[in-house]
Order: structure tokens, then sequence, then C-alpha cells
């Protein structure tokens, strides 16, 4: 059985991952509407993964005999003029998101939730990872710069890029 402080925590996470699928969903569209239509594939994946994982918080909350909400949700931002801005802002939100899930980890250790803790890694190691990817795609528009021709690679090469995912689990 949830704690109403772990899983008032847990709530507050679906609506962190329920945002971070609506901006990335905005990303997305400003990146179809540039032409880069690697880019918004990329995108519109990673809003789908995003989702994913809010549903895998909503029904851990359930199982573990909590009650899941499912928050409104706020227009994400789309003051974007580069597609560099994109990806800055698309780290940006997962250093967010990090500093988040580790609050819900601090918060299931000093209540001694060690099963909704050992859940929460899952998240950590995402977190990891969704980083290091969106550090790794500036990097390459930083060398790429001005370079339309470099652009037109790089947004061909994330048609196919997957987001990381290690088991969405249920």
């Amino acid at each position: 059985m949830l704690s109403k402080k772990i899983e008032a925590a847990l709530n507050g996470q679906v609506a962190v991952e329920a945002a971070s699928s609506q901006a990335y969903l905005a990303m997305a569209s400003w990146a179809e509407n540039q032409g880069l239509s690697g880019t918004a594939a990329f995108l519109y994946r990673h809003s789908d993964e995003e989702r994913m994982h809010m549903l895998k918080l909503i029904k851990f909350i359930n199982e573990r005999g909590g009650r899941a909400v499912v928050p409104a949700l706020k227009q994400p931002g789309t003051n974007f003029k580069l597609i560099t801005d994109i990806f800055r802002s698309l780290l940006d939100h997962e250093t967010i998101v990090t500093g988040e899930i580790n609050g819900v980890v601090d918060l299931c250790l000093k209540e001694k939730d060690y099963t909704t803790h050992n859940f929460m890694q899952w998240y950590v190691s995402e977190q990891i990872e969704e980083e290091a990817l969106a550090r790794t795609l500036i990097d390459k528009l930083n060398l790429i710069g001005n370079d339309k021709g470099g652009l037109y690679l790089f947004d061909r090469d994330l048609v196919g890029m997957t987001t990381p995912q290690k088991g969405q689990g249920n």
C-alpha cells in the first residue's frame, strides 16, 4: 500500500511525464512545419514514449492501492527559431525531469518504501540515457553549424534513430 506522500509524489511525476509528452509533441509539430521530417518523426516517437512513461506510473500507483490522477495539461511552449533551440530545450527539460525523479527516489528512501524505490530505478536509468542522447544531438548540431547539407543528413539520420528505451514494461 502506498503512503499518501508517495502517492502524491508519484502523481506529481505522472504530471511531469504528461507535460513532457506534450512538450515533445509541440516540438515535433514545429519541426514538421520546418520541413524537418526526420526530426519530427524522432520527436513524435519521443512524445509517445513519454506518454508510456506516464502510463507505467499510473498503472503502478493503481496496482499498489493508490489512486492515480490524470493531470490537466498546459499548452507547451512553441517559441523555437532553430533546430538547435529544440534540442537545447529538450536537454533542459530532461534535466528538470531528472531532478523530479531524484526527488521521488529520495522520498522513497525517507519513507522506507523500497518497492517504489526499486520501481523508480528504471526511471533513473532512463534519464541518464535521455540526457546523454540530447547532449549527443546538440554536439552534432554544433559540428554542423550553418551547413545546410549537414542539417539535411542530420535530419535524415533522425528518421531511424530511436529514443532510449530499456524495456518499457507495462
